[in-house]
Protein backbone atom coordinates (compact mmCIF):
# COMPACT_ATOMS: atom_id res chain seq x y z
CA UNK A 1 0.00 0.00 0.00
CA UNK A 2 1.20 3.52 -0.88
CA UNK A 3 2.33 5.82 2.18
CA UNK A 4 -0.02 7.89 3.62
CA UNK A 5 0.96 10.07 5.79
CA UNK A 6 -0.61 12.61 7.91
CA UNK A 7 0.76 16.09 9.50
CA UNK A 8 -1.46 17.67 12.29
CA UNK A 9 -0.88 21.09 13.47
CA UNK A 10 -3.22 22.58 15.97
CA UNK A 11 -4.12 26.30 15.38
CA UNK A 12 -2.36 29.05 17.56
CA UNK A 13 -2.55 26.22 20.38
CA UNK A 14 -0.98 28.26 23.44
CA UNK A 15 -3.70 31.76 22.50
CA UNK A 16 -6.56 29.25 21.42
CA UNK A 17 -7.14 27.36 24.84
CA UNK A 18 -7.08 30.91 26.27
CA UNK A 19 -9.89 31.66 23.78
CA UNK A 20 -11.42 28.47 24.96
CA UNK A 21 -11.05 28.99 28.86
CA UNK A 22 -12.36 32.32 28.65
CA UNK A 23 -14.95 33.37 26.01
CA UNK A 24 -14.07 36.85 26.87
CA UNK A 25 -11.02 36.57 24.44
CA UNK A 26 -12.80 34.80 21.64
CA UNK A 27 -11.94 36.65 18.65
CA UNK A 28 -9.31 39.20 20.07
CA UNK A 29 -5.98 39.80 19.61
CA UNK A 30 -4.91 37.52 22.27
CA UNK A 31 -0.54 37.38 23.05
CA UNK A 32 0.65 35.12 25.33
CA UNK A 33 3.31 36.80 26.83
CA UNK A 34 4.75 39.19 29.34
CA UNK A 35 3.36 42.82 28.88
CA UNK A 36 4.67 45.34 27.01
CA UNK A 37 5.21 47.32 30.33
CA UNK A 38 7.69 44.49 31.01
CA UNK A 39 11.21 43.08 29.79
CA UNK A 40 9.61 39.81 27.98
CA UNK A 41 8.84 38.07 24.70
CA UNK A 42 5.68 36.87 23.05
CA UNK A 43 5.36 32.95 23.26
CA UNK A 44 2.10 32.78 21.38
CA UNK A 45 -0.41 34.82 19.45
CA UNK A 46 -3.92 34.34 17.71
CA UNK A 47 -4.64 34.78 14.62
CA UNK A 48 -6.09 37.79 15.10
CA UNK A 49 -3.13 39.52 16.63
CA UNK A 50 -1.16 37.88 13.81
CA UNK A 51 -2.59 40.42 11.55
CA UNK A 52 -0.77 42.98 12.93
CA UNK A 53 2.62 41.20 12.62
CA UNK A 54 3.22 39.73 15.91
CA UNK A 55 4.75 36.87 16.22
CA UNK A 56 6.78 34.01 19.01
CA UNK A 57 9.92 35.34 20.23
CA UNK A 58 8.93 39.41 19.39
CA UNK A 59 9.60 41.50 22.32
CA UNK A 60 6.43 42.32 23.95
CA UNK A 61 7.46 45.86 23.71
CA UNK A 62 7.38 45.36 19.98
CA UNK A 63 4.04 43.16 19.89
CA UNK A 64 2.53 46.16 22.01
CA UNK A 65 3.50 48.63 19.53
CA UNK A 66 2.45 46.91 16.66
CA UNK A 67 -1.11 45.81 18.37
CA UNK A 68 -1.93 48.33 20.52
CA UNK A 69 -5.54 46.33 21.38
CA UNK A 70 -3.57 43.15 22.12
CA UNK A 71 -4.80 41.51 25.01
CA UNK A 72 -1.48 40.07 26.79
CA UNK A 73 -2.15 36.81 29.02
CA UNK A 74 0.59 35.04 30.90
CA UNK A 75 1.56 31.60 29.50
CA UNK A 76 0.56 28.41 31.54
CA UNK A 77 2.69 25.99 29.95
CA UNK A 78 1.89 23.01 32.56
CA UNK A 79 -2.04 23.39 30.86
CA UNK A 80 -0.48 23.38 27.97
CA UNK A 81 1.40 20.47 28.35
CA UNK A 82 -1.50 18.71 30.17
CA UNK A 83 -3.96 19.58 26.37
CA UNK A 84 -1.32 18.25 24.68
CA UNK A 85 -1.14 14.83 26.00
CA UNK A 86 -5.19 14.75 25.72
CA UNK A 87 -4.85 15.70 22.28
CA UNK A 88 -2.47 12.56 21.37
CA UNK A 89 -4.23 10.22 23.26
CA UNK A 90 -6.98 10.75 20.58
CA UNK A 91 -4.23 10.73 17.75
CA UNK A 92 -3.14 7.50 19.43
CA UNK A 93 -6.98 5.85 19.37
CA UNK A 94 -6.50 5.75 15.63
CA UNK A 95 -3.80 2.85 15.56
CA UNK A 96 -1.07 5.30 13.90
CA UNK A 97 2.11 5.23 14.64
CA UNK A 98 2.84 8.74 15.97
CA UNK A 99 5.99 11.10 15.86
CA UNK A 100 4.82 14.48 17.70
CA UNK A 101 7.56 16.89 16.81
CA UNK A 102 6.64 19.05 19.46
CA UNK A 103 3.84 19.97 21.87
CA UNK A 104 1.36 20.86 19.09
CA UNK A 105 1.92 19.01 15.87
CA UNK A 106 2.64 15.38 14.84
CA UNK A 107 2.95 13.43 12.10
CA UNK A 108 1.03 10.21 12.16
CA UNK A 109 1.58 7.11 9.40
CA UNK A 110 -0.87 4.53 8.71
CA UNK A 111 -0.63 0.72 8.00
CA UNK A 112 -3.89 0.54 6.46
CA UNK A 113 -6.32 3.05 6.27
CA UNK A 114 -9.94 1.83 7.89
CA UNK A 115 -12.49 1.62 4.63
CA UNK A 116 -10.42 1.83 2.23
CA UNK A 117 -9.93 -2.48 0.56
CA UNK A 118 -8.19 -0.97 -2.53
CA UNK A 119 -5.27 2.09 -3.69
CA UNK A 120 -8.48 3.84 -5.45
CA UNK A 121 -10.48 3.55 -2.35
CA UNK A 122 -7.44 4.91 -0.01
CA UNK A 123 -7.24 8.76 -0.80
CA UNK A 124 -10.83 9.36 -0.20
CA UNK A 125 -10.24 7.10 2.97
CA UNK A 126 -7.79 9.08 4.18
CA UNK A 127 -9.87 12.32 3.70
CA UNK A 128 -12.36 11.00 5.72
CA UNK A 129 -10.17 9.77 8.82
CA UNK A 130 -8.76 13.45 8.72
CA UNK A 131 -11.92 14.84 8.73
CA UNK A 132 -13.00 12.22 12.01
CA UNK A 133 -9.69 13.32 13.41
CA UNK A 134 -10.34 16.96 13.30
CA UNK A 135 -13.90 16.59 14.48
CA UNK A 136 -13.02 14.21 17.30
CA UNK A 137 -10.44 17.21 18.75
CA UNK A 138 -13.13 20.09 18.37
CA UNK A 139 -15.86 17.83 19.86
CA UNK A 140 -13.77 16.78 22.93
CA UNK A 141 -10.99 19.95 23.48
CA UNK A 142 -13.04 22.42 21.70
CA UNK A 143 -10.13 23.56 19.66
CA UNK A 144 -9.34 23.14 15.72
CA UNK A 145 -6.43 21.40 13.87
CA UNK A 146 -5.66 21.55 10.19
CA UNK A 147 -4.12 18.66 8.84
CA UNK A 148 -1.93 18.06 5.46
CA UNK A 149 -2.06 14.90 3.71
CA UNK A 150 0.58 13.63 1.51
CA UNK A 151 2.52 10.55 0.76
CA UNK A 152 5.83 11.69 2.59
CA UNK A 153 6.76 13.92 5.39
CA UNK A 154 8.08 16.70 3.36
CA UNK A 155 4.50 16.99 1.63
CA UNK A 156 2.13 16.60 4.34
CA UNK A 157 4.20 19.60 6.29
CA UNK A 158 3.49 21.49 3.66
CA UNK A 159 -0.17 20.70 2.81
CA UNK A 160 -0.68 21.41 6.73
CA UNK A 161 0.60 25.35 6.09
CA UNK A 162 -1.88 25.33 3.72
CA UNK A 163 -5.85 26.57 4.57
CA UNK A 164 -5.02 27.26 7.92
CA UNK A 165 -6.99 27.41 10.80
CA UNK A 166 -8.98 24.70 10.69
CA UNK A 167 -7.91 23.68 7.37
CA UNK A 168 -7.86 20.19 5.30
CA UNK A 169 -5.46 19.94 2.74
CA UNK A 170 -4.46 16.64 0.22
CA UNK A 171 -1.42 16.53 -1.92
CA UNK A 172 -1.55 13.10 -3.88
CA UNK A 173 1.41 11.51 -5.69
CA UNK A 174 0.13 12.44 -8.72
CA UNK A 175 -0.32 15.92 -7.81
CA UNK A 176 3.29 16.78 -5.71
CA UNK A 177 5.41 18.00 -8.96
CA UNK A 178 3.04 20.77 -9.48
CA UNK A 179 2.17 21.43 -6.53
CA UNK A 180 5.55 22.72 -5.18
CA UNK A 181 6.36 24.57 -8.09
CA UNK A 182 4.53 27.96 -7.00
CA UNK A 183 6.23 27.77 -3.81
CA UNK A 184 9.39 29.29 -2.51
CA UNK A 185 12.51 27.58 -2.37
CA UNK A 186 12.55 28.46 1.47
CA UNK A 187 9.52 26.46 1.90
CA UNK A 188 11.47 23.13 1.05
CA UNK A 189 12.98 21.17 4.30
CA UNK A 190 16.75 22.37 4.98
CA UNK A 191 16.90 25.29 3.24
CA UNK A 192 17.34 28.47 5.36
CA UNK A 193 18.11 31.89 5.02
CA UNK A 194 21.86 31.46 4.16
CA UNK A 195 21.08 28.25 1.24
CA UNK A 196 17.75 30.90 0.63
CA UNK A 197 20.44 33.27 -0.34
CA UNK A 198 22.83 31.62 -2.22
CA UNK A 199 19.90 29.45 -4.43
CA UNK A 200 18.41 32.95 -5.15
CA UNK A 201 21.34 34.47 -6.08
CA UNK A 202 21.90 31.78 -8.41
CA UNK A 203 18.73 32.50 -10.33
CA UNK A 204 16.85 29.78 -8.07
CA UNK A 205 13.90 31.66 -6.38
CA UNK A 206 10.90 28.97 -6.72
CA UNK A 207 11.21 25.11 -6.60
CA UNK A 208 9.49 25.02 -9.94
CA UNK A 209 13.41 26.74 -10.47
CA UNK A 210 15.14 24.27 -8.56
CA UNK A 211 12.93 21.87 -11.09
CA UNK A 212 13.86 23.60 -14.08
CA UNK A 213 17.52 23.59 -12.90
CA UNK A 214 20.13 21.57 -15.31
CA UNK A 215 22.85 22.40 -13.54
CA UNK A 216 24.60 21.03 -10.76
CA UNK A 217 23.06 21.80 -7.28
CA UNK A 218 26.31 20.91 -5.54
CA UNK A 219 28.21 23.60 -6.77
CA UNK A 220 26.01 25.80 -4.61
CA UNK A 221 24.86 23.91 -1.89
CA UNK A 222 27.69 21.36 -1.51
CA UNK A 223 26.65 17.82 -0.11
CA UNK A 224 22.80 18.66 0.39
CA UNK A 225 22.20 19.60 -3.62
CA UNK A 226 21.09 16.19 -4.22
CA UNK A 227 18.81 15.70 -1.47
CA UNK A 228 17.49 19.06 -2.30
CA UNK A 229 16.80 18.44 -5.94
CA UNK A 230 14.93 15.01 -4.34
CA UNK A 231 13.11 17.35 -2.29
CA UNK A 232 12.24 19.61 -5.53
CA UNK A 233 10.16 17.09 -6.71
CA UNK A 234 8.53 15.76 -3.99
CA UNK A 235 10.37 12.16 -3.19
CA UNK A 236 10.92 12.11 0.37
CA UNK A 237 12.13 8.82 1.80
CA UNK A 238 12.62 10.16 5.69
CA UNK A 239 10.85 7.58 8.34
CA UNK A 240 8.52 8.32 11.07
CA UNK A 241 10.84 8.39 14.43
CA UNK A 242 8.40 7.04 16.96
CA UNK A 243 11.39 6.68 19.87
CA UNK A 244 14.88 7.13 20.65
CA UNK A 245 15.24 10.70 18.87
CA UNK A 246 17.48 12.84 20.70
CA UNK A 247 14.82 15.45 23.52
CA UNK A 248 17.69 18.17 23.53
CA UNK A 249 20.56 19.65 22.72
CA UNK A 250 22.91 21.62 24.90
CA UNK A 251 26.35 22.88 25.15
CA UNK A 252 28.26 24.25 28.39
CA UNK A 253 31.18 26.05 29.67
CA UNK A 254 33.02 25.83 33.00
CA UNK A 255 35.22 28.44 33.25
CA UNK A 256 38.94 28.47 34.60
CA UNK A 257 38.10 31.07 37.24
CA UNK A 258 34.48 32.27 38.72
CA UNK A 259 33.74 35.58 36.20
CA UNK A 260 30.48 37.83 36.28
CA UNK A 261 32.06 39.88 33.23
CA UNK A 262 28.82 40.32 30.83
CA UNK A 263 31.36 40.59 27.98
CA UNK A 264 32.88 37.25 28.43
CA UNK A 265 29.14 35.81 29.54
CA UNK A 266 27.81 37.23 25.99
CA UNK A 267 30.60 35.82 23.80
CA UNK A 268 30.18 32.02 25.73
CA UNK A 269 26.56 32.48 25.36
CA UNK A 270 26.62 33.53 21.68
CA UNK A 271 28.92 31.12 20.84
CA UNK A 272 26.71 28.20 22.41
CA UNK A 273 23.89 29.39 20.73
CA UNK A 274 25.93 29.21 17.10
CA UNK A 275 26.76 25.83 18.19
CA UNK A 276 23.21 24.40 19.22
CA UNK A 277 22.06 26.17 15.78
CA UNK A 278 24.34 24.37 13.63
CA UNK A 279 23.30 21.26 15.42
CA UNK A 280 19.45 22.19 14.77
CA UNK A 281 20.08 22.79 10.97
CA UNK A 282 22.23 19.62 10.47
CA UNK A 283 19.47 17.40 11.71
CA UNK A 284 16.80 19.80 9.53
CA UNK A 285 14.93 21.58 13.11
CA UNK A 286 13.81 24.05 15.06
CA UNK A 287 13.69 24.54 18.69
CA UNK A 288 10.33 26.03 20.84
CA UNK A 289 12.45 25.74 23.89
CA UNK A 290 15.51 27.53 24.86
CA UNK A 291 16.98 27.38 28.17
CA UNK A 292 20.14 28.55 30.13
CA UNK A 293 22.18 27.23 32.87
CA UNK A 294 24.46 28.54 35.55
CA UNK A 295 26.04 27.60 38.13
CA UNK A 296 27.74 30.10 40.66
CA UNK A 297 31.32 29.81 42.88
CA UNK A 298 28.98 27.83 45.70
CA UNK A 299 28.21 25.35 43.26
CA UNK A 300 24.63 26.16 43.53
CA UNK A 301 22.81 25.40 39.95
CA UNK A 302 20.07 27.42 38.09
CA UNK A 303 18.04 26.74 35.29
CA UNK A 304 15.68 28.92 33.37
CA UNK A 305 13.68 28.41 30.24
CA UNK A 306 11.19 29.92 27.71
CA UNK A 307 9.08 28.55 25.41
CA UNK A 308 7.66 29.59 22.07
CA UNK A 309 5.00 28.95 19.58
CA UNK A 310 6.90 28.96 16.70
CA UNK A 311 10.45 26.82 16.33
CA UNK A 312 13.18 28.55 16.09
CA UNK A 313 16.81 27.61 14.64
CA UNK A 314 19.27 30.90 14.17
CA UNK A 315 21.76 31.29 16.34
CA UNK A 316 21.17 34.85 16.72
CA UNK A 317 17.75 33.96 17.68
CA UNK A 318 18.42 31.62 20.36
CA UNK A 319 21.55 33.85 21.79
CA UNK A 320 19.29 36.43 22.08
CA UNK A 321 16.38 34.46 24.17
CA UNK A 322 19.44 33.42 26.25
CA UNK A 323 20.13 36.88 27.20
CA UNK A 324 16.61 37.53 27.62
CA UNK A 325 16.80 35.01 30.17
CA UNK A 326 19.64 35.86 32.30
CA UNK A 327 18.41 39.42 32.33
CA UNK A 328 14.78 38.41 33.35
CA UNK A 329 16.07 36.47 36.37
CA UNK A 330 19.58 38.60 37.30
CA UNK A 331 21.22 35.06 37.07
CA UNK A 332 24.31 37.00 36.30
CA UNK A 333 24.31 39.59 38.89
CA UNK A 334 27.11 36.99 40.53
CA UNK A 335 29.93 35.32 39.62
CA UNK A 336 29.59 32.58 37.66
CA UNK A 337 31.42 29.39 37.77
CA UNK A 338 29.67 27.55 34.48
CA UNK A 339 27.23 28.61 31.86
CA UNK A 340 25.32 26.84 29.45
CA UNK A 341 22.59 26.82 27.12
CA UNK A 342 20.03 24.08 25.62
CA UNK A 343 17.03 23.60 23.13
CA UNK A 344 14.16 21.36 23.20
CA UNK A 345 11.13 21.03 22.11
CA UNK A 346 12.07 19.69 18.39
CA UNK A 347 10.07 20.58 15.71
CA UNK A 348 10.03 21.45 12.02
CA UNK A 349 11.43 24.69 11.41
CA UNK A 350 9.71 27.88 9.58
CA UNK A 351 10.78 29.69 7.36
CA UNK A 352 10.47 33.03 9.04
CA UNK A 353 13.50 35.13 10.93
CA UNK A 354 13.38 36.81 13.64
CA UNK A 355 14.77 40.33 15.27
CA UNK A 356 15.46 40.29 18.72
CA UNK A 357 16.28 43.15 20.23
CA UNK A 358 17.12 41.62 24.32
CA UNK A 359 20.29 43.12 26.39
CA UNK A 360 21.33 40.75 28.69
Amino acid sequence: MPRIIFHLDMDAFYAAIEQRDNPDLRGKPVIVGSPPTQRGVVCASSYEARKFGVRSAMPSVTAGRLCPKGIFVPPRMSHYRQESARIMEILAQTGARIEPMSIDEAYLEFSEVPGSQADDELIPSAVKLARFIKQNILKQRQLTATIGIAPNKLLAKLASDFQKPDGLTLVPERDKVLFLRPLSVRAIHGVGQVTEQILNGAGLKTVGDLQDYSGDLRSLVGSFGATLKRYAFGDDDRILETGGEAKSISSEETFDQDTGDKRILRDCLRAQALEISTELKEKGLGAHTVQVKIRYSDFTTLTRQITVEDPITGGEEIFRLGCFLLAREKLANRPVRLLGLGASGFGEPTARQLRLNLPL
